[in-house]
């Protein structure tokens, strides 16, 4: 495996994720789909890969309990022995007023999508491959501060924080830290829960009148990860259309 560069891809199993999963796979690199309860999904996703000669694995793990973060990066060295790419991408959104916000969605997102970041940007701190790279999820509602994401805005907020910091205490090591904010992108998790008529307002919002795809995001990763974006760190690009 020294030769083939191995990705690691946390929510890989659909939407963003899985389109992310497609694009490295596509640039030849081994991936280890992570899903938390995804299974069929990343299971197809993954003999999809292998059906066009590629490398990949699935691996469930729900990444904001720190021993199956552990695991899953375990699963990852046993399998292809090293990892040297990790994209951030599981996440939660459950969307309200801040009165309204329950305690459950509270912790449940800052559980997932700050949590469980942070477990694994410890452990990739100390086990990621050198010269490799790290890129987290934000969103571009951090910037556009629309009603009802306060809670999910802060925890991607926090994020974008921590990546900009951990791109400077791994200095010397070579890897590069940084954030893909993505605007509003049509995948499940953006449209459920949402009137038509609210997914029309925001895509319109965009100078380019339409929603992101997964692919337009999967291609910013893709580009990070590669050699060509190396220099590019701690970082936060908005690939977003133009709306903020």
């Amino acid at each position: 495996m020294k030769n083939v560069r191995v990705a690691l891809v946390t929510g890989g199993a659909k939407g963003i994720g899985a389109s992310i999963v497609e694009t490295l796979a596509a640039n030849s690199f081994a991936v280890v789909v992570n899903y938390a309860s995804s299974s069929d999904a990343a299971n197809e996703l993954v003999e999809q890969i292998k059906s066009k000669g590629g490398q990949a694995i699935a691996v469930k793990a729900d990444v904001s309990k720190n021993t199956q973060a552990q695991s899953l990066f375990e699963a990852a060295l046993q399998e292809f022995g090293k990892v040297d790419v990790l994209v951030n991408n599981a996440g939660v959104m459950a969307l309200s007023p801040l009165a309204d916000t329950s305690d459950e969605d509270f912790n449940k997102q800052f559980d997932v999508n700050m949590k469980g970041v942070f477990n694994m940007l410890r452990l990739a701190s100390t086990q990621l491959h050198e010269g490799g790279s790290i890129i987290n999820l934000s969103t571009s509602v951090v910037g556009l501060k629309l009603e009802r994401y306060g809670v999910y805005a802060a925890t991607k907020s926090a994020v974008e924080t921590m990546s900009a910091i951990l791109s400077k205490e791994l200095r010397g090591k070579n890897i590069s830290v940084n954030c893909v904010a993505p605007g509003p992108t049509e995948t499940d998790l953006f449209t459920e829960g949402k009137s038509q008529e609210f997914i029309d307002k925001l895509a319109n919002m965009s100078p380019m009148e339409r929603l992101g795809q997964p692919e337009d995001i999967a291609n910013v990763v893709g580009f990070l990860a590669s050699d060509e974006g190396h220099w590019v760190n701690g970082q936060v690009l908005r690939a977003n259309g133009g709306i903020v």
